[in-house]
């Protein structure tokens, strides 16, 4: 990442400057936004909201799926199933669907190596190499 230049470290003295300024002045300001949030403003409100409760993230609940057995495509339609049954819903599905396509890739690679592989040992034994 590098070593920071003289001026981003003259900025971080200065807001270290500010918040240690603001210290002894911060119970007053906390008293003062929430005073201000009771009278009705709105962004006073809005920002305490916001420090407090802050918004919240989805989680994912973790789907039982099973054991996936059959070739790939099958899998691939066991999850299109459930996911039309409403276990599971479409975001959910496209994560196991993406690693069953990420899997196909890999086993087409395999396949491609070993047929490279068995061409190349071919072509050497019929130049005279081993």
């Amino acid at each position: 990442m590098g070593t920071p230049t003289d001026a981003a470290l003259r900025g971080l003295a200065t807001a270290e400057r500010l918040r240690n300024a603001l210290v002894e002045d911060l119970p007053a300001i906390l008293d003062m936004v929430v005073k201000n949030a009771k009278g009705g403003d709105i962004t006073a409100a809005k920002t305490i909201l916001e420090r407090l409760l802050p918004p919240l993230k989805a989680i994912e609940v973790p789907a039982n799926l099973g054991n996936f057995t059959g070739t790939l495509s099958e899998q691939g339609q066991t999850i299109l199933q459930v996911m039309a049954a409403g276990v599971i819903a479409p975001g959910q599905a496209a994560q196991p669907l993406g690693a069953i396509a990420a899997q196909a890739k890999i086993g087409e690679i395999d396949v491609l190596a070993r047929r490279l592989e068995a061409l190349e040992k071919r072509l050497g034994a019929a130049n005279g190499r081993p």
